[in-house]
């Protein structure tokens, strides 16, 4: 999913619990850092979009690995 152009809505929907503050707060930093790009298109209503860059792609195997090893080694009880 992360690797396609994703809305707001879908990204929120990923992660349980979070709140559209925290997540419009990662958004703005993810692109100050380069590794998310934000696309608005001139419509109605206007429509935006987010998807990663050529940086934030490159972070693709590095977070899958973590993400293993979290399925591994944290309990589900522990995130929530």
């Amino acid at each position: 999913m992360l690797l396609d152009v994703t809305r707001f809505g879908d990204l929120r929907a990923v992660v349980p619990g979070l709140s559209d503050r925290m997540l419009t707060d990662r958004l703005k930093e993810l692109q100050e850092e380069g590794i998310v790009e934000r696309i608005v298109h001139a419509e109605t209503p206007v429509r935006i979009e987010y998807r990663l860059t050529e940086k934030g792609r490159e972070l693709h195997d590095a977070v899958y690995a973590l993400s293993r090893w979290a399925d591994r080694w944290i309990p589900l009880e522990a995130t929530t």
